[in-house]
């Protein structure tokens, strides 16, 4: 899903800066997620800074833009600031290309995962792992594990909701080609047709203008709309996980793109070595204080 997870552009305050550096909870990587590993051949094409890049000797990345908070920082994916930013890097390295040799491209979140050739090595923007976009697109083993929240102003019918019956007569939106929009359509189901938009920053302004009562998003990004930039917002709660294994957001690759394993055995490293688990952290909000909607 994209989550994101994506409406978020502003500086928090000193609290709010507080309130993301918690820690989220990391849960193990589910086999059925995982790209193939990287054999005894593809252990020689992934030497070190000698990949087969878009650019020799450069490793191209991109993402959408505007580059939200608190995955990126400032609108700056290259400054290493902000939890995607921090991963890309992390993994720049572990396949051998310092921060210099790291060139940024902007796609939009949509295109990341069409079918066609990519522009880029790898794409990291909140984008789910789904059985349906593998069918266009190559996916690293999943580097976030993500829940969906919603968020309703405060003193309205939505923010009331306590379970997922209640949010069945009100008005829901969320970013188009997410996982978001999926389950206010698969889960909640809501009486009226929910809202789609191009851009989180759009369903947030429907919000704050009362064009829908409630909008839903990842829940990182959840905390931090509530905490720095809807303030007069809440979190009504956060949807379990659907089908027993977590959503995971996962690197997008070219289909059978020759990097795939490479990217592959990075982040698998970095999870095992705790890494991405040190970087949520320090990037990313806690999850405990929103109660799960059923």
């Amino acid at each position: 899903m994209h989550l994101a997870q994506r409406a978020l552009r502003r500086a928090a305050s000193g609290a709010t800066v507080a309130l993301l550096a918690l820690a989220v909870g990391c849960a193990p990587q589910p086999e059925e997620n995982a790209s193939p590993k990287a054999s005894g051949t593809g252990a020689q094409t992934c030497a070190k800074g000698k990949l087969a890049t878009k650019t020799s000797g450069k490793l191209t990345i991109a993402t959408d833009e505007p580059a939200y908070e608190p995955w990126f920082k400032d609108d700056k994916p290259a400054d290493g600031k902000g939890f995607e930013s921090a991963v890309a890097y992390a993994v720049a390295q572990q396949l051998g290309y310092g921060q210099s040799a790291v060139v940024w491209q902007t796609v939009p979140f949509n295109k990341a995962f069409a079918p066609g050739e990519k522009t880029f090595d790898f794409d990291i923007n909140q984008v789910s792992i789904s059985a349906e976009r593998r069918k266009a697109v190559d996916f690293s083993p999943g580097y976030y594990d993500v829940r969906q929240a919603v968020i309703a102003l405060k003193g309205s019918k939505a923010a009331k909701a306590k379970s997922i019956a209640d949010l069945k007569d009100v008005k829901l939106g969320a970013q188009v080609g997410t996982t978001s929009l999926d389950y206010i359509t698969n889960v909640v189901k809501p009486k009226q047709q929910p809202a789609a938009y191009a851009k989180n920053d759009q369903a947030k302004s429907a919000l704050k203008n009362g064009q829908v009562d409630a909008i839903v998003t990842d829940l990182p990004t959840a905390f931090y709309i509530t905490a720095a930039e809807v303030t007069d917002a809440k979190i009504v709660g956060q949807f379990e996980n659907q089908g027993g294994t977590p959503e995971q957001f996962g690197l997008v690759l070219d289909k059978g793109s020759a990097l795939t394993p490479c990217v592959t055995s990075a982040v698998d490293a970095l999870r095992k070595d705790g890494t991405l688990a040190k970087l949520e952290k320090q990037w990313l909000s806690d999850a405990v204080d929103a109660p799960v909607l059923k």
